[in-house]
């Protein structure tokens, strides 16, 4: 059976050092998600592999499907339910967007299966809405480097250039989980106004160099004195593993990937020693690791739809 609708969704690095809430990249590790079959609204059936595949088969513990019916009711707009076929690669509550690239792709099969018609500031917005902060959604849905600001209620964002070819990122993943709720509760209800402008100062300056390709720039504007000092503490290693990346001379920054465990590296040249001291550290505290080696330019949502779309809304009633 071909599916109905085809999305690619792209891993994640948010909060990037001085960019907590603001600042996030889509590397290109996927996740992939395939609506096979119409059933009626309610109903839905899942077939998950790779990551977390068991606890995702289960349609109340699926993300994708909380997405798109929270979706559906804020567009006030009746969805039918489907059948779902998904291939995770993306390591689950590692701090690689994996719960992004899941409300990125049920918003996205409620706007296809609905009909309705919304922009990409809505997507966004919906996105967001759900998420709680568009770092992580909107990296996913535009792919690169996107730098964005949410009242709450409006959004807004703005896509910096791409990498060179040259700067890859190394993400070092820890076989062990930071929940978001627990790296949330690890920050200071209140900071030092000293450390408040630090982080303005390096904000400011991860943003521009960015913009203008000053890479050597990096490693001052990914510094952090608001999340990662507090977080470096709820995974093993993560009080040693900054300064021993940073030494390396193809180094350019590093920093804690989203809420953690993950650390992401931004590399120009050869990677090879740069993964190696990352996972070592993790190794000398006990904890087994993987590494990928990323674009951190990566490509954002994509939506393949099938020609049998239309014909498979009618037979449920959906228009």
């Amino acid at each position: 059976m071909n599916p109905l609708i085809t999305l690619r969704v792209p891993a994640t690095s948010a909060n990037l050092g001085s960019g907590f809430d603001a600042i996030g990249m889509a590397v290109s590790l996927y996740n992939i998600f395939k609506v096979m079959e119409i059933l009626p609204r309610g109903e839905y059936k899942i077939e998950a592999h790779g990551e977390g595949s068991r606890e995702l088969s289960q349609p109340k513990a699926n993300l994708v499907v909380a997405a798109y019916e929270e979706t559906c009711r804020r567009w006030n707009v009746e969805g039918p339910g489907f059948s779902l076929w998904c291939h995770n690669i993306i390591p689950l509550c590692r701090g690689l967007g994996s719960s992004a690239g899941a409300v990125v792709a049920g918003v996205l099969i409620a706007k296809h299966l609905t009909g309705h018609e919304a922009d990409d500031d809505e997507l966004l917005r919906e996105m967001t809405l759900i998420e709680g902060h568009p770092d992580n959604v909107a990296p996913c849905y535009l792919g690169g480097m996107v730098v964005s600001c949410w009242d709450g209620k409006d959004l807004r964002y703005v896509n910096l250039p791409a990498l060179p070819p040259e700067v890859l990122c190394v993400a070092a993943v820890p076989d062990e989980r930071v929940k978001t709720s627990d790296a949330r509760d690890a920050l200071p209800k209140e900071v030092a106004f000293s450390d408040a402008v630090f982080n303005v100062g390096r904000a400011a300056l991860l943003t521009a160099a960015w913009a203008t390709g000053k890479w050597d720039y990096l490693k001052w504007g990914m510094d952090d004195k608001l999340h990662q000092p507090y977080r470096s503490k709820l995974f093993s290693g993560g009080d040693v593993i900054f300064s021993r990346v940073q030494e390396l001379p193809e180094c350019l920054s590093v920093a804690i990937s989203g809420s953690g465990p993950s650390v992401i590296a931004l590399v120009r040249g050869t990677t090879h020693r740069v993964a190696e001291a990352m996972c070592r550290t993790f190794t000398e505290y006990g904890v087994r690791s993987q590494f990928f080696v990323l674009d951190g330019s990566a490509q954002g949502a994509r939506v393949d739809l099938s020609m049998e779309l239309p014909d498979a809304l009618k037979n449920v009633g959906v228009k």
